[in-house]
């Protein structure tokens, strides 16, 4: 569906903009962190040891090269073990919103504000996709203009409900982004038409087409945004960057 993609190009397109973003790399793969160009070796300190040892984020985010406003979280392969070690923890859902609402006051209390927090989700609904819902306040779904993209969205749909009524009352999907629109097909048209019909409100105008530049940007440790600014995916991605700066501002101070 492009969620890494999605996730590390809207934060590097904010940044670039003078906001303040922290991507959380929740995905054992560490495929954000690549992109973001932050070290993710074994050793590296990560969002494994913030969950497990309660170790202060202060101490594992790492500023990324793409931009001196963009930060991450990142992701080692450590990871891949937290689903089990997770399961006997007091509050085990709880444990990534406890760690980064700590560190988010904290920076606030500072002077140096988050104005966006992004975490990229495993592909699987266990226990780390269940921490970044209950840790999240808004749900940003990319969906490929593809047939079975919309087979999967009414089951995500389904699960990010029973974690609103059971884990996380504040929990809503706020923004649907189209992305690997290839224009020269009619089934991505229909499939572009059937997600704004039903969900006008949250189906942002922006739309990512297919593009080869956005595959290849995280192999040099970069998001398109910086490998290739006037790409026709970074420009999209700036434009839907924009729109979700101009949908939020009204309603939140941050």
């Amino acid at each position: 569906m492009g969620k890494t993609t999605t996730t590390v190009n809207l934060a590097a397109a904010l940044a670039r903009e003078g906001a303040r973003v922290l991507v959380v790399d929740l995905d054992p793969q560490g495929n954000a962190s690549t992109a973001l160009g932050v070290d993710h070796r074994g050793e590296t300190p990560s969002v494994y040891d913030a969950l497990i040892h309660d170790q202060p984020m202060d101490d594992i985010v790492q500023q990324s090269p793409e931009s001196p406003n963009l930060f991450c979280l990142p992701a080692t392969i450590h990871l891949a073990g937290a689903e089990i070690e997770l399961v006997p923890m007091v509050a085990r859902e709880q444990r990534l919103r406890g760690s980064l609402d700590r560190f988010l006051a904290a920076m606030a209390e500072a002077g140096r504000p988050f104005h966006y927090v992004f975490i990229d989700c495993p592909p699987s609904l266990g226990l780390l996709t269940i921490n970044a819902f209950v840790a999240a306040r808004e749900v940003l779904i990319p969906i490929q203009c593809e047939y079975y993209a919309l087979e999967g969205l009414s089951q995500l749909l389904s699960n990010i409900s029973l974690i609103e009524k059971h884990l996380n009352p504040s929990l809503a999907v706020s923004t649907i982004l189209l992305t690997m629109y290839d224009g020269r097909t009619r089934l991505a048209s229909q499939v572009a038409d059937d997600v704004r019909s039903h969900f006008p409100a949250e189906t942002l105008s922006a739309v990512i087409p297919r593009s080869v530049r956005i595959s290849e940007a995280p192999s040099y440790g970069q998001t398109v945004i910086s490998f290739d600014p006037g790409s026709p995916g970074s420009v999209s991605y700036l434009e839907a960057a924009a729109e979700i700066a101009e949908r939020g501002a009204p309603q939140r101070g941050n």
